[in-house]
């Protein structure tokens, strides 16, 4: 920290630069102000490294969330934006289309190819919003945007390819499923049982983080209160019976939905005092849960300083929550786990021109290496273009983050931007932005108030006009979108050299087989079981004090299908109506 002589010493060299080189360089320019800024000591007063940095793996965890990579790390084949790498169990990329054989199928392709990770299930939109594939709603969606999943049975499939040395207490499973994440986490449960594994030796993420529905995805269910009260029941069940499980996963996709970094990391936050005050008011010790809740990444921009300071920032954020809001005790419960690091948002991928995509991402890995996170250059550059990415854009992918990470070297160094005048600066900055969100937010009585009240739909509606009337005047550049649009540009392509991963023939047909198997499960199910279950799953969610879990569970063994159970839930806890957002 410099003292007070050396700080107006150093104000007055400023000016006197300001006055002569400065002035004289935007006299020749012909600019009335400068584009670019220069940060000195004057920017970071009373800067403090161990109240403000400390080291990696340390409080606040500015420099990084452990001290050290693990060994033999780097990207790893199927990794995708997740966090995988060498000598960790963790999921891979985000997969899953057509029916459960369509998906069984498509990771017994990706094992032969290399694979070494477990499963990350994408969902269709009728088993995310628990409607079963024959319901007149989900017409032309089954097997859509993700895998069908009607009952137990889908998952017995889907799962064939992991037993032996990848069975389930040998990998990690994530599943992106929110609304009904209860009843889809129990057929994991329930898998486990029937192959006689036990629960402590799960692994594994459900996405379960309904907030940022309401305000991101759009994938809601329930009004906030009566969706928190399963998270609750998740929360207590998973942290007394699975420690090896994350609870749940908080995610980013307000930035997608057109959130400013500050803005959507703010709501992540408040999003995460709500579920870590769900656990405590069920009547849990904050450090029996705590470490079991998880990150998604904090979204992502072409605004890569900026990205990295939001990364800085929020770790010793979420520490504080932590420790000064909830009294926890245990380091472990402190640190900001993310499944993803910094990337460069899914938004920011262009239809146009497609191969800059690979340029945006590989810009998106540098910053995860800044912020000292393994680099991922996250998503392939046809994400805009397709479902079932190219195996040829994902080769492209990985390769950039094997070139990020063994060839540049960018990991040796641990947050090479601690002490930085500019980035101590920047940090500070976002921090102060991201807490006045955090702190209004719980002024309304918390996120599910807010989120009731329509207050953050709202804003976030404001935020995505403001930013795309900036890209449609030009204020912001898109290259080959609003800007480098003539006729000389040119449209680069790659050859595609081997079969799309997703089938189309049987994605064609995928709805067509999904219902014909639903018609045979009800037919050849013992339906008594079925009634008697969803009997009781009506008479959990009726008593506020009852954990709904092992409802979910016996639903599952009794091949109930998601949406018997879904209907059952609508009943009880009613459907949320979005506000009319203008």
């Amino acid at each position: 920290m410099w003292d007070k002589d050396r700080l107006d010493k150093l104000a007055g060299k400023k000016q006197e630069w300001e006055k002569t080189t400065l002035a004289d360089s935007l006299k020749r320019f012909k600019k009335d102000k400068p584009s670019t800024r220069f940060y000195t000591p004057l920017d970071i007063k009373e800067f403090d490294f161990l109240d403000k940095v400390g080291f990696p793996g340390q409080y606040p965890y500015t420099a990084g969330t452990y001290a050290d990579l693990p060994p033999g790390s780097g990207p790893v084949r199927g990794g995708g934006g997740s966090l995988a790498v060498g000598g960790l169990v963790r999921a891979g990329q985000y997969a899953g289309y057509g029916t459960a054989e369509d998906t069984r199928d498509f990771y017994k392709q990706m094992i032969v190819r290399g694979w070494r990770v477990g499963p990350n299930l994408a969902f269709d939109l009728p088993s995310q919003f628990a409607f079963d594939s024959d319901h007149p709603l989900a017409r032309g969606e089954v097997g859509k945007v993700g895998v069908a999943v009607s009952s137990f049975a889908d998952y017995e499939t889907i799962f064939e390819p992991f037993q032996g040395d990848r069975n389930l207490d040998r990998i990690a499973t994530n599943m992106t499923i929110n609304g009904p994440a209860n009843a889809f986490i129990a057929m994991y449960v329930a898998l486990a049982q029937k192959r006689g594994i036990g629960l402590d030796k799960l692994r594994g993420t459900p996405q379960n983080d309904i907030l940022k529905e309401y305000t991101g995805r759009g994938a809601y269910l329930f009004p906030p209160k009566q969706s928190l009260r399963l998270t609750r029941d998740s929360i207590v069940f998973i942290a007394k019976n699975m420690p090896n499980m994350n609870i749940l996963n908080i995610s980013s996709h307000m930035r997608g939905a057109g959130a400013t970094a500050a803005q959507c990391t703010g709501y992540m936050m408040a999003n995460g005092i709500e579920y870590l005050r769900a656990g405590v008011n069920a009547g849990l010790d904050i450090d029996e849960f705590a470490s079991q809740i998880t990150f998604n990444g904090m979204g992502g921009s072409m605004d890569v300083l900026r990205e990295i300071a939001i990364h800085r920032a929020s770790r010793r954020i979420w520490a504080r929550i932590l420790r000064e809001r909830f009294g926890s005790k245990s380091p472990k419960s402190w640190l900001l786990r993310c499944t993803q690091g910094c990337l460069v948002g899914h938004e920011d991928m262009q239809a146009q021109r497609p191969l800059n995509n690979l340029v945006r991402a590989t810009i998106g890995g540098f910053a995860a290496a800044m912020t000292g996170q393994v680099p991922s250059a996250w998503p392939p550059y046809d994400e805009p273009l397709r479902l079932g990415r190219s195996l040829e854009s994902q080769q492209l992918a990985e390769d950039a983050a094997r070139i990020l990470y063994h060839e540049s070297k960018l990991c040796q160094v641990r947050d090479p931007f601690a002490g930085s005048y500019f980035m101590e600066s920047l940090t500070d900055e976002v921090e102060a932005e991201v807490w006045e969100w955090v702190d209004r937010i719980e002024g309304m009585g918390g996120a599910a108030a807010a989120t009731e009240s329509g207050y953050l739909q709202r804003e976030v509606a404001r935020s995505a006009y403001e930013h795309h009337k900036k890209i449609e005047t030009g204020e912001e550049v898109v290259v080959g979108v609003n800007t480098f649009t003539g006729d000389q540009e040119l449209e680069v392509l790659t050859t595609r050299l081997v079969a799309d991963p997703y089938d189309p023939e049987r994605r064609a047909i995928a709805e067509e087989n999904q219902i014909a198997k639903l018609k045979r499960l009800r037919a050849e199910r013992d339906n008594a079981a079925v009634k008697a279950s969803l009997k009781n799953l009506d008479q959990a969610l009726r008593d506020e004090s009852q954990n709904t879990f092992p409802a979910f569970i016996q639903c599952a063994q009794a091949y109930a299908t998601i949406g018997e159970v879904g209907d059952v839930m609508r009943e009880v806890l009613g459907e949320y109506k979005e506000y009319a957002i203008i």
